[in-house]
């Protein structure tokens, strides 16, 4: 019998070992072609883009030019 954080065997003493928590599975598989790595993707390549801009605007030069450039 369990009630409040406790659990009593048969003989109504009281056991104090820890109950396991419950546990649950998470089915949202995070390899291949999901939702989350499209997202994820998206907004890398966003990022990567934007930087690309910034670099031509301060530095005058592209991505190539300015990596010749070094």
């Amino acid at each position: 019998m369990t009630s409040r954080g406790y659990v009593t065997e048969e003989r109504g003493r009281l056991n104090n070992y820890a109950i396991e928590p419950k546990v649950y599975v998470d089915a949202m598989p995070r390899v291949g072609f999901t939702k989350y790595a499209e997202k994820l993707n998206g907004r890398l390549a966003m990022i990567g883009f934007i930087s690309a801009l910034a670099l031509e605007l301060f530095t005058g030069q592209g991505v190539i030019g300015w990596l010749t450039n070094l």
